[in-house]
């Protein structure tokens, strides 16, 4: 049993288990469809927000092909950084700084919430430099429900597996015995 202990702390130990969030996201307005999804952190910020880490999806016909570092502008949109923050909700899901994205044909996109306007809204400002715009959008979010337990189960699963392994191994001639008995 011993043996099987340390099999499991090297599977734990040269496997590390990196928790994330998939979310689905999307937004729209006339002439304009993106949807795609994020991936981010496990655990909030200290405000509720959830760092994206990645990102997929598309914009009308082009692919998103990247995030922008969190902490620096889409080009064009200096210099005003991006925060690439996402909130459960209720409330904005965005800040003012919201998230940024590169596109397949050249452009850049950061969508945030414009909590200073008189009416707050979400906006997309697209950046195809020189030129660029601001529209108002639907913007919405959510995660995604992955069943973690099944990874977890599965793991468990080879390691009783291994643990059988080295058992048979240990003790052939009388499990061979028991599982394939002589006629």
């Amino acid at each position: 049993m011993p043996s099987l202990l340390r099999i499991a702390a090297v599977v734990f130990l040269a496997f590390p288990i990196n928790a994330s969030i998939l979310w689905d996201w999307n937004y729209s307005t006339s002439g304009i469809i993106a949807a795609g999804t994020f991936t981010t952190v496990d655990t909030p910020d200290a405000n509720g927000g959830y760092l994206i880490t990645a990102i997929t999806g598309t914009r009308n016909a082009a692919t998103i092909i990247g995030l922008q570092p969190t902490g620096t502008p889409i080009p064009g949109n200096e210099p005003f950084d991006v925060d690439n923050l996402i909130f459960a909700g209720p409330g904005p899901q965005l800040t003012k700084n919201g998230f940024g994205f590169a596109l397949s044909d050249g452009s850049y996109v950061n969508p945030f919430y414009a909590d200073f306007l008189p009416t707050p809204a979400y906006l997309e400002f697209f950046s195809d430099p020189p030129s660029s715009t601001e529209l108002e959008v639907q913007f919405s979010a959510a995660p995604v429900s992955v069943p973690e337990p099944a990874g977890f189960a599965l793991a468990l699963a080879g390691l009783a597996l291994i643990a059988i392994v080295l058992d048979f191994g240990n003790n052939s001639i009388r499990n061979r015995e028991l599982l394939w008995p002589l006629s």
